[in-house]
């Protein structure tokens, strides 16, 4: 009972004794029930005396011997006996009875009309304990009918913190049994069973002479199904169809988008399918109609076995409902059961565009060639990557294995092969001369009078295309603005050489053992680098990206303090390539090398560095499908100078596809020597290494490398704030005081930092209908459950017109940007002072 129906008892009770005069009054409690709380009454005048079965000649003797002075309550949790069977008539004749109807109380209490206070006796059971009476106080409910008094105690029964049946049967329906449910047993208990059902009629359209949990899962399921697809289902789906579809939609909806709940929605997805035989029914039904349900799993393994069909018979114009085989992609992957198929998805979309490339024609001049490699066929090597990227991270990849086939059939011949072919004839021509920024200028041209700090970073390896998406990364990020321009690295593109022309140097030469030498000296290693760079800028020096990559930040800023030039030696992607056993994990060591070039600049940026330049040394070439031994090539000197993608030697190699120019072409000297090169992807015929990952050729793939000139703002606090998010399934408003659970998306930390919101409601007008709540996001705890909290809102006392939309909106304080608007209707059915 509530702390103020016991007061309403006692006031009651003390203006009966509120005398001098001796008084006793009998208090039969028929149902006990407020056996809970006698003991709390707290007489002015009297004193409390339980009455028990068989104790009436002992109370007889105690009120009309011992103590004949004293005022009593003499409470029974009992009915009132027959005559012939109370011993303490004759006294009761001349005393009081006492009356405390608990409904009565309540809807006095409460604020109940008095038509409904039949509802409160009805489930009198329910508010026996006072906990249960308590939580049902504290739904804060202004207005009451049958429907609400019912609802409000399911909520009580379910835990549920609003006063919201979606709420209350999103709690039943996701407890682990469904058959012998123990939200669904209690409300049996208090006879709420059959109101439960009722309102599962009037809020869902579901009926049945048997109700069950299944089914009505089962109705919600295939009556949403129904709107999204329009391929007849058989009958014994079309026999749970309900028509409440918007209400069962907006509410499997909120169960399947739920932060908390999604999970749940999964489980019960999985449930229908099976039980409802989903393969059968799914397996007759084409793409086209499901393609915009999102509703079971097995509808995405249906669209991506389409999808795969189309492209190995290069379909590329194939739709669904209107969408490519793309657009289908990006659709999929946003829907629910997207995330589990989002590596799926990326692999026929990036195999798509290689597909589009089936009647590639590379144009002829070297102009034309770079201008259209590095402005939109760069695309068609990165497509090859994220292909392979997303491949490799599907554990059962079976499925694509023949449009795998088609995709290395298609990069390798149709366009690595041809557009090599033609730049590399193109190439020769021109004597290696193409008009970009020869790599061995590097230095004099995107280095040399700075007039700040320049942190230089060599990536090795680092091809034009992936520095493409580093450039794209680093436009995303607002603290940095990036350029990107391609350069021509060196021939051979191999790591000495390029590490050797990107140093400042009068000269670069290649002596008779064919050593890479910068102004005569070799420099093969950090040290030797540093050396060069320092004879050019004094207050300079070299760091491998690996010893650094983990210190602090104070750290970091002593090795920069006082420093003008610093390069960097980074080797995430030739360090897999290179190696036998990893060389199919260079795609992988791609993504991770922008990763850590990334996060590199945000930490030097941090350490007082805001002028970043990223070049390489050399790209690569990079083919899944292995060459048969009898492809190699061979025929070059024993005492030449051999990689598997170049000869230097006095003479140019005499064999079918081999391109050559003179390395003094290179070098821009006179330096007799010839190198040779494979026109087409293949290689030389050489011991060690491996054959899917090369460089050293002159594809523009190895021979176009970036130069990403990265400029930051050192002011910048690079952190996101935390997020909020709405728990609560609520799409109707039906009392004028409502109280709603959200959820803080993230534990303040280092990266993500508190923020102020503003949390109300409006109607479509953007009239303000609701007061405004304020929330400081600040929690703390990694344990998302402790970070769910409940505002309360109260409504104007005004009509709502149930036809208009109104909305939950939240804004962001510190920026006003809207970060949450949620639909909902406004249905009460009092808004006015009399309660009409």
């Amino acid at each position: 009972m509530s702390e103020l129906n016991l007061n309403q008892i006692t006031d009651k009770l003390n203006s009966e004794f509120n005398s001098d005069v001796r008084k006793l009054v009998f208090w039969y409690d028929a149902n006990a029930e407020f056996v809970a709380d006698i003991d709390e009454l707290e007489l002015v005048n009297a004193k409390i005396l339980k009455l028990e079965q068989d104790n009436q000649f002992q109370v007889k003797n105690l009120l009309e011997r011992k103590d004949t002075e004293s005022s009593y309550l003499i409470y029974a949790p009992f009915s009132k006996p027959a005559l012939r069977d109370n011993h303490l008539a004759d006294t009761i004749r001349y005393s009081k009875e006492f009356f405390a109807d608990r409904a009565s109380l309540l809807a006095i209490d409460l604020g109940v009309d008095e038509k409904y206070k039949e509802v409160l006796q009805k489930y009198i059971k329910f508010f026996a304990a006072k906990d249960r009476t308590q939580k049902f106080y504290d739904l804060e409910i202004e207005n009451f009918n049958k429907q609400v008094i019912e609802t409000a105690i399911m909520s009580v029964l379910c835990k549920t913190k609003v006063v919201s049946f979606e709420e209350i049967v999103r709690t039943i329906i996701i407890y682990n049994d469904l058959v012998n449910n123990g939200y669904l047993q209690d409300l049996e208990k208090y006879g709420l069973i059959d109101s439960f059902w009722e309102m599962c009629e009037s809020t869902f359209g579901y009926t049945d002479v048997s109700p069950t949990l299944e089914k009505l899962i089962y109705t919600m399921f295939v009556t949403y199904t129904s709107k999204v697809i329009d391929s007849e289902l058989p009958q014994y789906w079309k026999n749970y169809c309900s028509y409440k579809s918007g209400n069962i939609i907006a509410f499997l909806d909120g169960l399947m988008n739920s932060l908390i709940y999604h999970q749940d929605f999964d489980r019960l997805s999985h449930m229908v399918y099976q039980m409802l035989k989903g393969q059968d029914v799914f397996g007759s039904i084409t793409a086209e109609e499901m393609v915009e349900c999102e509703l079971f799993e097995k509808i995405d393994v249906q669209v991506l076995k389409w999808a795969i069909g189309r492209l190995v018979e290069e379909d590329t114009d194939a739709k669904l409902n209107g969408h490519s085989i793309p657009e289908v992609c990006q659709l999929r992957r946003k829907m629910h059961f997207g995330k589990s198929y989002n590596a799926h998805y990326h692999i026929l979309e990036n195999a798509y565009h290689i597909v589009m490339a089936a009647n590639y024609k590379p144009v002829q001049s070297v102009d034309g060639l770079i201008k259209q490699y590095t402005e939109k066929d760069y695309l068609i090597d990165q497509r090859y990557r994220y292909f392979y990227y997303h491949f490799d991270s599907v554990l059962n990849n079976v499925s694509f294995e023949e449009l795998r086939d088609l995709v290395e059939n298609i990069y390798t011949n149709r366009f690595l092969d041809s557009i090599s072919v033609v730049w590399n004839k193109a190439f020769t021509d021109a004597n290696a001369t193409t008009g970009l920024v020869k790599q061995q200028k590097f230095y004099d041209r995107f280095i040399k009078g700075a007039k700040e700090r320049i942190v230089v970073i060599v990536s090795d390896a680092l091809r034009y295309e992936v520095g493409k998406s580093l450039h794209e990364r680093l436009e995303e990020d607002e603290k940095c603005t990036a350029t990107i321009t391609p350069i021509q690295s060196v021939l051979p593109s191999y790591t000495r050489f390029g590490m050797s022309a990107l140093l400042p140097h009068r000269k670069l030469t290649m002596s008779e053992d064919y050593k890479v030498q910068v102004d005569g000296k070799v420099c093969d290693d950090l040290k030797s680098r540093e050396q060069i760079l320092k004879s050019y800028e004094p207050n300079s020096r070299t760091v491998q990206f690996d010893d650094i990559k983990t210190m602090k930040i104070a750290e970091l800023k002593e090795i920069f303090t006082g420093q003008e030039i610093v390069y960097i030696y980074h080797n995430q992607i030739d360090a897999r390539g290179d190696k036998l056993n990893t060389e199919n994990e260079v795609f992988t060591a791609c993504e991770e090398a922008v990763e850590e070039i990334h996060t590199m600049i945000k930490r030097l940026t941090s350490a007082n560095n805001i002028h970043f330049v990223i070049t390489a040394d050399h790209g690569f070439v990079y083919k899944r499908d292995k060459l048969v031994e009898s492809d190699k090539i061979s025929g070059f000197k024993k005492n030449a100078f051999v990689g598997r993608r170049y000869v230097v030697d006095d003479e140019a190699v005499q064999a079918e596809g081999i391109a050559s120019v003179k390395l003094g072409d290179i070098l821009e000297n006179d330096d007799s020597r010839v190198i040779s090169v494979p026109i087409g992807s293949d290689v030389f015929k050489v011991s060690g290494g491996g054959q899917n990952f090369v460089h050293g050729g002159s594809s523009l793939q190895e021979m176009i490398i970036p130069v990403i000139d990265v400029r930051t703002n050192k002011y910048h606090t690079e952190t996101k704030t935390v997020s909020i998010g709405l728990v609560s399934l609520v799409n109707k408003i039906t009392n004028l005081t409502t109280n709603l659970d959200f959820i803080q998306s993230d534990p303040v930390s280092d990266i993500f930092k508190e923020t102020k919101y503003k949390v109300f409601f409006i109607s479509d007008d953007n009239e303000k209908i609701s007061n405004e709540n304020i929330y400081v996001a600040d929690k703390k705890d990694k344990d998302a459950s402790k970070r769910i909290f409940r505002l309360k809102f109260t409504f104007k006392n005004k009509k709502y017109d149930r036809n208009r939309k109104y909305y939950l909106v939240a804004y962001d304080e510190k920026n006003s940007l809207e970060v949450i608007r949620h639909e909902i209707q406004m249905d009460l059915a009092f808004v006015d002072d009399f309660g009409f």
